[in-house]
Order: structure tokens, then sequence, then C-alpha cells
């Protein structure tokens, strides 16, 4: 079995910690093996900051497995990293970008099952010259980089009682209007829905498609976008036998009777797809990016550089995305 590839985000915030955390816990939760990409020397200084006991095993992927159970194995950069908690710096950008790029090259090259990433922070990055809006982004130019096939990454949140997926995801509110697109409705399900299946071994996934506007236009009222372009797209879409049904009011989609009549809600901007499944379940929500030609995850949260190194950041995310990489990279493989 290969391991689960895991990089360390930004240094400067709580990724570290919760890496070491999850590695104590492994034998008590049953955790799959993984190994990390990062500085050695910032994981162990991390830890001593902490009091906490973490012995190092320097291994490359296919050793990790091997030393799991007694050494958290760790896979060195070439790009050093800083340990100064809550003090993110453009200095840290070389190695932040090093360890998600190299997770992505071993899980192509069949060295690793998945890549789980620790959170980033943009700004930093920025300031050393990133020119990706975020992770997503960036996991997407990988995958066609090396691969030479185009690749469309779609943002999925996966709860233990509610998935979500955002239509358009990081633009401002009154951006949102002018970008949504029938095309984009259609091409957010068609991958939501063969991912469902490929992934989370939904036979027949049903996918609930909330409105973009306050209840669903209420017949051209109180917007157009709901009748001209999201009814079509789902029109669309349910004839080439994809379970897809909507438009539906958003405010009465995610309570617990209607959530049992759907695998996903396909959402029309960021806040409407991220607040109901982080309200109902935060601290077990991950992640999810569909529309990849590997499996990745990520916990639901940022870097929390507030409390970084002060002991008290929870590693509940970050295991559920590493049991829920570990379980989609099963499906995936065995639908392979």
């Amino acid at each position: 079995m290969f391991p689960l590839a895991l990089s360390i985000g930004d240094p400067s915030g709580i990724g570290p910690e919760l890496v070491i955390q999850a590695w104590h816990q492994r034998k008590a939760l049953d955790l799959p093996a993984f190994y990390v990409l990062a500085d050695p020397a910032l994981l162990a200084s991390r830890a001593r900051h902490l009091g906490l006991d973490a012995p190092l095993a320097e291994v490359s992927a296919d050793a990790a497995c091997d030393v799991f159970a007694d050494r958290l194995p760790v896979a060195p950069l070439e790009n050093g990293l800083t340990d100064t908690p809550g003090l993110p710096s453009p200095v840290n950008a070389a190695g932040i970008i090093e360890a998600i790029t190299r997770a992505v090259e071993d899980t192509l090259a069949g060295r690793a099952a998945a890549v789980v990433t620790a959170p980033i922070a943009k700004k930093p990055l920025y300031d050393a010259g990133f020119r990706f809006p975020g992770h997503t982004e960036f996991l997407g130019h990988l995958a066609e980089e090396i691969t030479g096939s185009p690749a469309t990454p779609i943002m999925m949140l996966a709860g233990p009682e509610l998935r979500t997926v955002p239509v358009t995801v990081h633009q401002a509110l009154e951006a949102v209007p002018r970008t949504l697109s029938g095309a984009l409705v259609q091409q957010a399900a068609r991958i939501t829905a063969r991912d469902l299946r490929l992934r989370f071994a939904i036979e027949a996934p049903r996918i609930a498609v909330a409105g973009l506007n306050p209840h669903a236009g209420e017949g051209g009222t109180m917007g157009r976008e709901d009748a001209e372009i999201i009814a079509p797209a789902i029109d669309a879409l349910r004839a080439d036998g994809i379970d897809a049904f909507g438009p539906l009011p958003a405010d009465t989609m995610f309570h617990a009777r209607a959530r049992q009549g759907y695998d996903a809600a396909l959402c029309m901007y960021h806040d409407q797809a991220l607040i109901p499944v982080k309200t109902i379940a935060f601290d077990e929500t991950v992640n999810v990016t569909l529309g990849l030609p590997f499996v990745r995850t990520s916990p639901d949260h940022g870097t929390a550089f507030d409390i970084a190194g002060k002991g008290v950041a929870r590693a509940d995310s970050l295991i559920a995305a590493i049991r829920m990489a570990r379980r989609l990279a099963d499906n995936a493989a065995r639908h392979a």
C-alpha cells in the first residue's frame, strides 16, 4: 500500500503542529500511513517549542510505510523553512511551493496514493511572485503541466452529513451574476457527478442545485438568472442522465430532512456552499478537489496564524482529511 503525501503548508501557521499531532494519534485512531514534505529542522523546532516528542525519519516515499509506526516520516525539502509561528514571510514561499509540487509529482508517479495539503496563506506567496489565486488553481496547473492533459479543478467541502460544491469560488459577490453561466453550472455538476461515482463510490449520485437569488428568483421577480441560466443547465444535465434537480431556494436546502434527498449540493457562490457545511461540522469537514487526475484533500480551515505555536490548535480536520484521502484513493483504485 502506498502512503499519503502530506505537504507542510505555511510553516508559520498551525500546519506543522497539526501534522505532529496527527502522527501522535496514529495508533489510537488507526490512521493510514503518511509522510510529510517539509524541512525536518522546522518540524523538530516546532515539536520542541510545543514540548511534543516527535522522532523523525528522513525518508523517500517508498520507505514511509516502513517507519510510520515508530517515527514521523519526512521527505526533506531542498528549500528550507523558518519556524516563526504567527509571522508569515515570503521567505518561506519556495519551500511551501516545493512541498505541494513534490506531493503532486509523487502521487502522479505512483509513489504516493493521494495528496493531503496543510493550509497555506496567499499573501506571503503573492509577495514572492506566486501567480495563482489559491491552492486549487495551482493544483490544476501542476496536473496539466505534469500529465500534459487539461484539468478542471472543482472545490468540494465534504462533511459527515453534507457535501457542497461552489460553482464560482473566490470572487466578490457583485461579480458572481456576471460570471455565472450555464456552461459553468454544467461543468461543475458533471465533474461532481463523475467523482461522486468514481471516488465516493456513490453509484447513482443525486445533485441538488441551489438558486442564485432569494427564493430561487421567485418567478423572475427577484432576478432572472435562476430561470434563464440555472434551470436550462439542469435540463441539459438531466437529458444526459445526471440526476440534478432545482434550482432550489437555498434557505430550505440544508436542514436535516432536505439533506436526505441528495448526495451533494451545487451552490452558486462561495459562502452559499461553505457556510452550511462548516456550520454543521466544522471540525470534521474536508476540502476535496474534484476534477484532478489524483485525489487531493485538505482541512477546511486556514493557517490560523493567531494561534500558531500556542499548543491549542486541534488536528480534527487534518485527521479527517487524511482518512478521506485514503478512502477516496482506495475507491478510485478499485474503479481503475
